[in-house]
């Protein structure tokens, strides 16, 4: 529901700034799947939180998730519109960002080890 990759890149070049978020949680092993929802949901609140803040402070930005948007219970796309395409949550993925290779570019940690689970997401700032 994003558009195509080149449509994304063509998205992307109108920004030349951002700031990754993360959030980071203890797991018992790679299956302890109830954990990592868990710290997902977190990481989702707190990203929409900052979202929410920066658009109240009029802040033009792209908000890239870690995974699909869960704004809404039920999706309206493809069959409709987007209903808060100011509010939508692309993934860094769909964007075409590895982000592993974002996090070590940027000086961020990206695997912590096999007790540590972490959501990396961007907002990319709009040049004013």
């Amino acid at each position: 529901g994003c558009g195509s990759l080149e449509e994304c890149a063509e998205k992307l070049r109108s920004f030349r700034g951002g700031i990754l978020v993360q959030t980071c949680g203890d797991i018992e092993d790679g299956f302890d799947f109830e954990a990592m929802m868990e710290i997902e949901q977190e990481h989702k609140a707190h990203f929409s939180e900052m979202h929410d803040a920066l658009l109240e402070k009029g802040i033009q930005t792209l908000a890239l998730g870690a995974g699909c948007c869960t704004l809404c219970p039920k999706c309206t796309y493809p069959e409709e519109p987007c209903r808060f395409p100011e509010k939508a949550v692309a993934s860094m993925e769909a964007f075409g960002m590895v982000v592993l290779d974002v996090c070590k570019a940027n000086g961020l940690q990206y695997y912590y080890g096999s007790e540590k689970m972490a959501y990396t997401s961007c907002f990319l700032i709009a040049e004013e």
